[in-house]
């Protein structure tokens, strides 16, 4: 996923009622929109470089964006409305190994009246869904985690990948990990331990788990190269 246009240096001032962060540019400070509602644990240390976009939409209440911070020299992609334009591209171009070359790719597709998961991948009649879900948390050096924070959302995700396992369907939960630079993933049990008890149930009943770290910069941020998972 390319940006349309060239990104915008700053420090990061404060983040705030969730939506918002004050970012220090070279003559004054601008409102950014937060497009990540999350903690963003270990992310909002006051003087951390961002890269911000900007656009001239007369109809936008806020004119620039929160992209990418970097943390620990590491860039890390915050902008969670980016994850599945980022692994769409990923699936489209063979660079998620386990469902290359299908035959068609659709988003948002209903499993059951409650439940959407983010892509049905068909190829040669056999039908896959595949749950993304964005990493951005990282407390120790080359290791990204996830979740950041409590997630009930996650685990009735986990629970319903079950269900579509049981009914035949091939399931694969998709960790995108927007981090610079790590080459290892982990639940993180001691945020939500419910969460990783409903992965291992997941991973007994046949869900598949991948997780694929991706290239960042100011100009693109894509899918790059598979990860270890390193739970038991």
């Amino acid at each position: 996923m390319e940006f349309t246009k060239s990104l915008i240096k700053g420090k990061l001032v404060k983040r705030y009622k969730r939506f918002f962060a004050d970012i220090k540019l070279k003559n004054q400070v601008v409102v950014a929109h937060c497009p990540n509602t999350g903690s963003m644990m270990g992310l909002l240390d006051e003087g951390n470089e961002v890269f911000i976009s900007k656009n001239d939409d007369p109809k936008r209440k806020l004119k620039y964006t929160l992209e990418i911070i970097k943390v620990k020299k590491n860039l890390v992609g915050v902008n969670t409305h980016f994850a599945n334009k980022i692994a769409f591209h990923g699936l489209s171009n063979n660079l998620v190994k386990e469902v290359k070359n299908s035959n068609n790719i659709k988003p948002e597709v209903f499993f059951d009246k409650e439940t959407r998961f983010d892509f049905l991948v068909e190829k040669n009649n056999h039908k896959t869904f595949v749950e993304v879900k964005n990493v951005t948390l990282f407390r120790k050096d080359k290791l990204a985690e996830f979740p950041d924070a409590v997630t009930s959302r996650g685990s009735k995700h986990l629970k319903t990948l079950i269900e579509a396992t049981k009914k035949g369907y091939k399931t694969y939960l998709l960790f995108l990990v927007q981090i610079q630079g790590v080459t290892d993933f982990k639940i993180a049990k001691d945020i939500d331990k419910e969460y990783y008890e409903n992965y291992k149930l997941a991973k007994k009943a046949g869900v598949k788990f991948l997780a694929y770290r991706c290239k960042i910069s100011s100009k693109e941020i894509k899918i790059e190269k598979k990860i270890r998972i390193i739970n038991d």
